[in-house]
């Protein structure tokens, strides 16, 4: 009698909880609900364990039941975001025209979770077939505008609880690399295959292992097919509730890059050095390796909350070039707060300098570039600005939340190449967001 007493009353609260929550959050209420209940005495853990697979059973049945979807389908998550951006670009050199223009960035998500594990996404996004951006610049007399898949993919996670979590993805995803944009444009989203784990090493540690194999190009006349590989590892730590650090390392690797001339991707950024045929001359397998710090003051002026200061870095090495002359980039910095969330504001600073052959030009910031008062050699591009490798300079950015939902910030990027033969390839690249969330 004493069992049923309580079961009953742990059920009214948990379904109390839970009707004032939707979606995902439900699972999430009712657990801590449960987890408050046996903390309290109120319930075994047994007894907690048995509502839980109780109130999940009947959840289902309720959500298919409404949704119309089947009952193997828990949950549908709705989510993205919308960009709106001014930019201006001005130089020293009297040949480049500054020029000004506005864009914006939309992208719209659905994913659905699934019992046994399973998750599908999907996302559509802006901009064109560029794989490093997806920006829609107004012109044209307000033209129609492309909508394109920005993620498809499916994923599986076998392993997830207690300490250890492992995951496999497949199709067109997130990034499951931990890198800065020395490595991979943010707005980059590869295809193929992804396997993660994590593994909880105490109550402060976690170790993680992304591992992936991507197609660059599908070739038809031959079975030369350009991929890339790699593997990172990580370490997150939470010394105490000021303080916490991040280390990685990452092996790349680039195979059957001689095929991966100037017609056969969207030729974006430049920047290698390159054969007559177009192709990099040079092979990319390079190390890189990152860290950084975090401490938290107690509080700040203007500033809601625990104020977060990070520094940190990278550092990228190309075994494949070792005998070029610009085969290693690097960059540093220091952020001082971090927006995102209503009355929080972000003001941060970085230096970056990334080598010709460090890395392959069309994967890096597709905003971080110079003047070329002439065409490189072999690389396809005229005269003019261009992003990618063969860059140094000084990166600046503030940002201010208002709200939850919106984030307003500025960004100057001063940059220059850093073989530029004498000529004057410094530039200025100015950009003024506002970016809305959901």
């Amino acid at each position: 009698m004493i069992n049923h007493s309580r079961l009953t009353l742990a059920a009214a609260v948990v379904a109390a909880g839970m009707a004032c929550t939707s979606g995902q959050a439900l699972a999430q209420s009712a657990d801590a609900l449960l987890n408050k209940l046996v903390e309290k005495g109120v319930l075994t853990s047994e007894e907690a364990k048995d509502l839980r697979t109780e109130t999940d059973q009947n959840f289902a049945k309720a959500y298919s039941a409404k949704s119309g979807m089947p009952e193997w389908v828990s949950a549908l998550k709705l989510n993205g975001d919308f960009r709106a951006r001014y930019e201006g670009f001005y130089a020293d050199n009297p040949a480049f025209v500054e020029r000004n223009r506005f864009r914006y960035r939309a992208r719209f998500g659905v994913t659905a979770v699934m019992s046994d594990h399973f998750e599908v996404g999907l996302r559509l996004g802006s901009g064109s077939d560029e794989p490093i951006s997806q920006n829609q610049t107004l012109q044209d007399n307000a033209s129609k505008k492309g909508i394109f898949i920005d993620l498809a993919y499916g994923k599986w996670t076998p392993v997830k609880g207690g300490d250890w979590t492992v995951s496999t993805t497949v199709g067109k995803m997130s990034n499951p690399y931990e890198f800065s944009d020395l490595v991979f444009d943010h707005d980059y989203t590869p295809e193929g295959l992804a396997i993660q784990v994590s593994r909880n090493l105490g109550e402060k540690h976690v170790a993680k292992l992304n591992s992936g194999a991507f197609v660059l190009d599908e070739l038809g006349a031959t079975t030369q097919d350009p991929f890339l590989y790699g593997v990172q590892g990580r370490l997150d730590s939470k010394w105490s509730s000021k303080f916490s650090t991040s280390a990685g390392a990452a092996y790349l690797a680039i195979v059957n890059e001689n095929v991966l001339v100037n017609t056969a991707v969207p030729n974006i950024n430049t920047g290698n050095t390159r054969t007559a045929a177009g192709a990099p001359l040079h092979d990319f397998t390079p190390v890189v390796v990152d860290a950084s710090a975090t401490y938290k003051l107690e509080s700040f002026p203007m500033y809601p909350g625990a104020f977060p200061i990070k520094v940190g870095g990278d550092y990228i090495y190309n075994c494949g070039a070792s005998g070029a002359t610009d085969n290693e980039g690097w960059s540093a910095g220091i952020t001082f707060g971090k927006a995102g969330k209503k009355g929080a504001w972000e003001v941060g600073y970085a230096y970056k300098w990334l080598g010709a052959d460090a890395w392959w030009e069309e994967l890096v910031d597709s905003d971080s570039g110079a003047f070329y008062a002439a065409s490189l050699p072999n690389s396809g591009l005229g005269a003019g600005y261009f992003a990618g490798t063969d860059v140094k300079g000084h990166v600046f950015k503030v940002a201010y939340s208002p709200y939850n939902t919106i984030t307003l910030s500025a960004k100057a990027l001063l940059l220059e190449r850093i073989n530029d033969g004498g000529t004057d390839s410094d530039m200025t690249r100015l950009q003024v967001d506002a970016q809305w969330k959901f």
